[in-house]
């Protein structure tokens, strides 16, 4: 029993560390538009992992209940959604310089 307690202590502690990490610079790039200081190829692969470990949570809601990965989900939901919005605003940026 304890050792459930802290997987899930330590899953949404991890959780909240991962989406405070992305979460402002989500909000700053949608404040200033400004990209020049993202790696697209550092980004996709962050992006990827998030999608990866989303789906990992996903998986594990269905085969052993919601408790064990819905951390895992939600996070990598919100940080893949904030990925979503940073990767399209770069698109954009960088689409632009090159016209």
């Amino acid at each position: 029993m304890e050792y459930q307690l802290l997987y899930q202590i330590f899953g949404w502690i991890g959780s909240f560390g991962l989406i405070l990490g992305y979460l402002p610079q989500a909000i700053q790039t949608i404040r200033t538009r400004n990209t020049d200081g993202i790696s697209l190829p550092g980004f996709i692969m962050m992006s990827v992992g998030s999608f990866c470990f989303m789906s990992q949570g996903l998986m594990l809601c269905i085969e052993q209940g919601i408790s064990t990965g819905i951390f895992f989900f939600i996070t990598n939901f919100i940080t893949a959604a904030c990925a979503a919005i940073i990767f399209v605003i770069k698109m954009r940026n960088d689409h632009s310089k090159k016209k």
